[in-house]
């Protein structure tokens, strides 16, 4: 054994709301007769960041300092190209290796500090963070520690079977899930740890050569269909959108495979195998179509996208088994056939305007046929897109040309993915696919108020797909502010959305961890929030610079990316980090000691896809003063019929059952409109003359014109559904807009419902802090438009809505007594009155009413003994069998 010996390995990882900081010590001991050279070398995320790097060696110590990179010159360049791409480094090459070299000593030992950091990207719904353990040798004590803290709650926490080189899975391989030996999980709602610590004996039986593999740990937090989750701390803010329970939108996909030789074996096998299943995968209301190139360009359908259907699908697994490999690589030729197809489709066919249009191009070699340089290929590309859909590009195997098939994703607002050339690529190409087969959202715009925030990082995205997630950060300008108003646009199926909101600012008790157990000693951990802002900037303006073409636009990026990246300390692929001894005086030249390979760190950089925002929405659209009419129920039933002709009001009380559903208003028939309210009960308060009280729980609005849909209403949610469901919660403020029908939600106040332009209702919530044992939270409904409701609508509101009341005023006194102007007084005098309905007379009295909105109080005449005489039939006439039934005429049921 001539090597020195590693007696420690200790990772010790802290991640905050998805920011990890991962720190890694390492000790190597000397224990021969004369100096040996000690290599460090770990294995690290492609999207990571180092953040410092020290040693310590005898008595002496050396720490890492990141300082800018001059501009490259050529011998450097040819340098960086001696390295032999080393096929073994992790799975996607989604690894970096970080290498530092010194000289022990004789009986000396040496020890390595590295940290990095990283935001974790959510992928198929999970987090994953991953650490190399590769020590290349046995190790007396080897612990890894994970401390998760995240505030909306840890749900689903996982850690697989080890992954390693040889069989590079996706960490799903079926019957062996369980995690490695010695892992202990331990969580509570807010706060998980995660340790593994093997003993020599366990180690060798998972990898003699000290070569693990990866430890992995998957989990996701709660979340619901909101603005999402917003953190905020010290001036700065991170903002996470990843909404659930949205139906997927329908996608017009090109699938452009290469053919060529040079995917003979493996490759192509792979692919087709790949294909096969996500053939399968493809929803109805999807259209696709297949390219293969080689030196020709074959098109499976001329000039169409064909519909999912078994036949198609049949059909094109076989064009997919007859490829075979020929001929070389026309990648420009195979990205302009592909264009032109999903830009005529799009152009000529009346596609739904919210579906998604993408081209997925799979290629493992360089161009050699047609247009073969990198730049022309580029820009031809751009050209032939213009923003209309999105690029996504595979590479497979070693001779890809990565920065084309990077940035052609990048400039076209797609994704890339490098794969090795294993048993195992089929598995990875579906796991990427699946990633992006269920878009779920499209045109999303995160919007805050421009006094209150600077420096926010990308705030449009052309796409949302299921199970990723969304990322903005930012500065606050006011930050004595007590809240943020954020604001989320975006399109899904057939719907425009609108999401509103104000968040808490700085909730010390919420964001502050200080007090948290074990993380109490992370350096930096305290300011998460500005490192993952500082984090995203430098991505995004590394990504910008990848996309430009203006060289001095590219030094203008490149110069703000370094002074970021300085301020940070972080490496990036225009900083470096040089070792300075911390002590007074060295005995030895320094560079005999110690010369870190940190070349090519961060030179990777994930896709954060997007465009420049367009003009964001007018604010203040939403200001106006909700317009409540008198027409209404609420409260423990009070229903007020309002007469503006007439001048006056008449008002009745249900006194209904727990349980009963009551028919509001119902014109299925004509407008199609039903609406139906159902009770719950509560004890009747002290000393009253009822046996118990009833209020709405539940209002359900059937609508079944232009198409059908509905809407249920809570005083906690509102469940909208046209075909597709779309849950909304009272306590977020939301617009949904779709062609016929517009709910907008004021949070814990009120919904307006908008039929085709012509129809509005509001539904007041009324939710009690501290209810009395008499109350409950309930809903008050009101009818503000009713243009659109025909003349023969019915229902205990909607009989009323184009019938006249008269007030028979024979019985006064006076009777040069006007209807209006003295009436309360003269009506004192002569406390029954009598009102004409539909030939029907009615005894009423005056009441006065304090109106549900808490604003007005109503003067009515009201009718006794549940509105008798004054309704059609009796109130058991409008009790509905189930919230859905849309009673066609009255007295005659009929279900949705």
């Amino acid at each position: 054994e001539t090597r020195p010996r590693m007696s420690e390995f200790h990772v010790r990882s802290t991640i905050i709301s998805r920011y990890a900081f991962t720190t890694v010590s390492c000790t190597m001991v000397n224990s021969g007769s004369e100096a040996r050279e000690a290599v460090f070398e770990m294995q690290i995320p492609a999207a990571a960041f180092i953040s410092n790097f020290t040693m310590s060696i005898g008595n002496k110590t050396y720490y890492g300092e990141v300082t800018g990179k001059e501009k490259k010159n050529r011998t450097d360049d040819k340098e960086r190209h001696k390295k032999p791409p080393s096929p073994t480094e992790g799975r996607d090459n989604g690894y970096e290796t970080f290498k530092a070299s010194v000289f022990i000593p004789r009986k000396m030992q040496a020890r390595f500090i590295l940290h990095y950091e990283e935001l974790l990207q959510r992928r198929l719904g999970k987090y994953e963070y991953t650490v190399s353990i590769r020590p290349q040798q046995l190790v007396g004590r080897l612990r890894v520690e994970v401390n998760i803290l995240e505030n909306s709650g840890i749900v689903s926490l996982e850690v697989p079977p080890l992954r390693n080189s040889k069989q590079k899975g996706n960490g799903k391989a079926e019957g062996d899930v369980s995690p490695p030996p010695s892992t202990v999980i331990g969580h509570t709602k807010t706060l998980a740890k995660v340790t593994f610590n093997p003993s020599v004996v366990e180690q060798t039986k998972i990898a003699r050569n000290g070569i693990l593999g990866d430890f992995i740990i998957r989990y996701d937090v709660n979340r619901e269909l909101s603005v999402g989750d917003v953190q905020i701390l010290n001036g700065y803010f991170v903002h996470y959108f990843a909404p659930t329970d949205l139906p997927p939108l329908p996608k017009n996909v090109v699938f452009v495979l290469d053919s060529s030789a040079s995917m003979v074996g493996t490759k192509l096998k792979q692919t087709k195998e790949a294909l096969f299943t996500i053939l399968q995968d493809l929803r109805p209301e999807d259209h696709f179509n297949i390219i293969g190139f080689s030196n020709r360009i074959k098109v499976w359908q001329q000039d169409r996208l064909v519909p999912v259907t078994p036949n198609n699908i049949r059909d094109a697994k076989k064009y997919i088994h007859n490829m075979s490999p020929t001929g070389g690589t026309n990648i420009n030729g195979a990205l302009q056939t592909g264009a032109k197809l999903l830009n005529d489709y799009i152009a000529q066919n009346d596609i739904d305007a919210r579906s998604v249009s993408l081209i997925i191009f799979l290629t493992d070699g360089r161009p050699t046929v047609g247009e073969t340089q990198s730049s022309k290929i580029l820009s031809n590309t751009k050209d032939a897109i213009r923003d209309k859909f999105c690029l996504f590009t595979i590479g497979i195997g070693n001779d890809v040309d990565h920065k084309l098939l990077e940035r052609m994703a990048l400039e076209n607002c797609g994704m890339t993915r490098l794969f090795q050339e294993d048993e195992d690529a089929a598995s990875h190409l579906k796991g990427f696919y699946d990633e992006i087969g269920t878009p779920l959202l499209s045109d999303i715009r995160v919007d805050y108020p421009e006094d209150d925030v600077e420096q926010v990082t990308q705030n449009f995205f052309p796409n949302y797909f299921n199970g990723s997630e969304i990322i903005i950060a930012g500065k606050l300008i006011n930050r004595t502010s007590d809240k943020l108003h954020v604001e989320v646009t975006a399109s899904n199926s057939k719907k425009y959305i609108l999401l509103k909101t104000d968040v808490a600012i700085d909730l010390p008790s919420r964001n502050d961890i200080r007090g948290v157990p074990g993380l109490e000693d992370g350096k930096g951990d305290n300011n998460y929030i500005e490192r993952a802002w500082s984090y995203l900037t430098i991505k995004e303006l590394l990504n910008s610079r990848l996309k430009s073409d203006d060289s001095q636009e590219k030094d203008n990026l490149m110069e703000k990316a370094k002074s970021m990246a300085l301020a940070y300390n972080f490496v990036t692929p225009f900083t470096v980090l040089k070792m300075k001894e911390a002590g007074l005086h060295s005995e030895l030249p320094q560079e005999e000691f110690i010369s870190p390979s940190t070349d090519g760190i961060g030179e990777k950089v994930q896709s954060l896809q997007g465009h420049k925002a367009p003009p964001g929405i007018r604010r203040g659209q939403d200001k106006q003063r909700i317009k409540v009419s008198k027409t209404s129920a609420d409260g423990d039933p009070h229903f007020v019929i309002d007469f503006p002709s007439s001048k006056f009001s008449v008002c009745f009380n249900i006194d209904g059952e727990p349980g009963d559903i009551l028919r509001l208003v119902s014109d299925h028939k004509e407008s199609g409109v039903t609406v139906n309210g159902q009770l719950i009960g509560a004890p009747a308060p002290p000393n009253g003359h009822k046996k118990h009280r009833t209020y709405f729980s539940t209002i359900t609005i059937l609508s079944n014109k232009p198409e059908r849909s509905y809407l249920e209403i809570t005083p906690r949610r509102v469940i909208l559904d046209d075909g597709e469901r779309l849950v909304l919660s009272c306590g977020r403020s939301a617009v949904v807009r779709s062609r016929s029908l517009e709910v907008s939600i004021s949070a814990y106040s009120n919904i307006t419902v908008t039929i085709r332009d012509s129809i509005s209702f509001v539904i007041l919530i009324h939710h009690y802090k501290k209810p009395a044992p008499y109350q409950r939270n309930h809903l008050g409904f009101y009818i503000s438009n009713s243009k659109g409701l025909s003349s023969d609508s019915h229902g205990l509101l909607g009989q009323f809505l184009n019938h006249e009341v008269k007030l028979l005023q024979e019985s006064l006194n006076t009777s040069h007594q006007e209807a209006g102007q003295n009436q309360t007084e003269a009506l004192k005098a002569n406390p029954t009155n009598t009102l004409k309905v539909k030939g029907r007379l009615v005894p009423v009295v005056w009441k006065q009413r304090r109106i549900y909105n808490g604003q007005q109080e109503v003067n009515c005449w009201f009718a006794k003994n549940n509105a008798d005489k004054l309704i059609d039939g009796s109130y058991k006439d409008y009790l509905a069998s189930h919230p859905f039934d849309t009673g066609t005429s009255f007295g005659t049921i009929n279900s949705l």
